[in-house]
């Protein structure tokens, strides 16, 4: 199936390029949310009236995704959890917990938003996470974990 891509997406494609994605993914994901149209005539002529309106829509949701960068940067974020005497989680420190932290922070992340490469946290320390915050913004935090002796961790 071919898409006219309404916006940038990783590894797929920039605005307006036309490309060929499977069924499913065009039909299910791409189209409904509003990041591409079927690549058809009229659908092409709609784009080259649209385009100028497109790009300042991306530009615009660019710069508030750097303005959150700024916003993150070097934002260190502290956790408490139970740990063994060794520094090993009873458990693990994932996403969710990643973003209550920074609510407590008065930081505004989403939970989609956190770019967790090696999997959750499993140990005490420090860690540098990845926040994905637009396809070409990202930012890096710290989250330190560290041992809780309490249950009520």
């Amino acid at each position: 199936m071919e898409v006219i891509l309404l916006e940038k997406i990783k590894k797929l494609g920039d605005l307006g390029d036309t490309v060929t994605v499977r069924a499913g993914y065009g039909r299910n994901y791409l189209i409904p949310q509003g990041k591409a149209l079927p690549a058809t005539e009229p659908n092409r002529k709609v784009f080259e009236e649209r385009k100028a309106e497109l790009l300042k829509k991306a530009q615009d949701s660019i710069s508030a995704a750097q303005l959150r960068a700024d916003k993150l940067a070097g934002l260190t974020l502290t956790i408490k959890a139970l740990a063994s005497e060794e520094g090993k989680l009873y458990g693990s420190v994932g996403p969710g917990e990643i973003v209550d932290a920074a609510a407590a922070a008065g930081v505004d992340v989403h939970r989609n938003e956190i770019d967790m490469i090696s999997g959750p946290i499993r140990t005490t320390g420090s860690f540098e996470v990845s926040v994905q915050l637009h396809s070409e913004v990202a930012a890096t935090i710290t989250v330190v974990v560290e041992e809780s002796r309490s249950a009520a961790a």
